[in-house]
């Protein structure tokens, strides 16, 4: 049974950071892409960023490259999202997804696994 559990969301003044955590579990997740996607209030799911679990390769939505950081880290099977400079428009429940095999990273509908969410609030 495969689980993703977030961590690190937060109330924070615009222009501060967190950084969120995705525990992963229940098997190996070499050859995953895991994802981190984002939806606002009232809004749809949106792709944030990704990384594959072999390689490290990376990719970003246009909205967040140089303000948000995807990581990885093998041996604790944990992916992050350190995000900085934080806007309003940032705030949304953040989730964590792990696809088995995704071409295209950025699609939602790639993802087989998600977490429960944890949420951003972005004070101004």
């Amino acid at each position: 049974q495969v689980q993703l559990v977030e961590s690190g969301g937060g109330l924070v003044q615009a222009g501060g950071s967190l950084r969120l955590s995705c525990a992963a579990s229940g098997r190996t997740f070499s050859g995953y892409v895991m994802g981190w996607f984002r939806q606002p209030p009232g809004k749809e799911r949106e792709f944030v960023a990704a990384i594959r679990w072999i390689g490290g390769t990376t990719y970003y939505a246009d909205s967040v490259k140089g303000r948000f950081t995807i990581s990885r880290d093998n041996a604790k099977k944990t992916v992050y999202l350190q995000v900085n400079s934080l806007k309003s428009e940032d705030t949304a429940v953040y989730y964590c997804a792990a696809a088995r095999a995704a071409t295209n990273a950025v699609r939602i509908d790639k993802y087989d696994y998600w977490g429960q969410g944890t949420q951003v609030t972005v004070s101004s």
